[in-house]
């Protein structure tokens, strides 16, 4: 299974620098796709803010949105909810890995969550999320 972070889900569902590649991994992956619940409201956030930003118009939005509740709905994307043992996992996660990273404690949640859900590999766009997740052991990515 293949943990989504968010900067994943949002190139799949708005079209950024990074969509091309993200369509191209996803297609390649061969594996169940997994998002938590904690990206699914970062996505959400994403795409609010860049109407905000004047980014994106109200109505490119409202699809982004539907696209991703259709992928949900559809079983293309796996939503759950994050473990409470998560938290303890990102806890532990923090006294342990490398502090050469600079992680966020944004970055343990995703990690940990994507561990505790059962997920082999994590894709991620975002750096200091690629180290993090693969320090502490999960597959990842190549970025460009």
């Amino acid at each position: 299974m293949i943990y989504l972070d968010t900067s994943m889900l949002v190139s799949l569902h708005i079209r950024d620098v990074n969509t091309l590649a993200a369509i191209a991994l996803i297609r390649d992956a061969g594996e169940p796709l997994l998002i938590s619940s904690l990206v699914e409201l970062e996505a959400l956030n994403a795409f609010n803010l860049r109407l905000f930003r004047n980014e994106m118009s109200p109505l490119e939005r409202d699809h982004a949105i539907q696209d991703l509740c259709d992928d949900i709905q559809a079983g293309v994307l796996t939503l759950e909810p994050i473990p409470d043992s998560a938290y303890t996992h990102a806890k532990a996660l923090a006294q342990t890995l490398p502090q050469t990273i600079g992680f966020h404690p944004v970055h343990l949640l995703h990690v940990a969550a994507a561990i505790e859900l059962g997920a082999g590999s994590f894709f991620t766009f975002d750096r200091k999320q690629h180290q993090t997740a693969l320090a502490a052991g999960l597959a990842v990515n190549l970025l460009a």
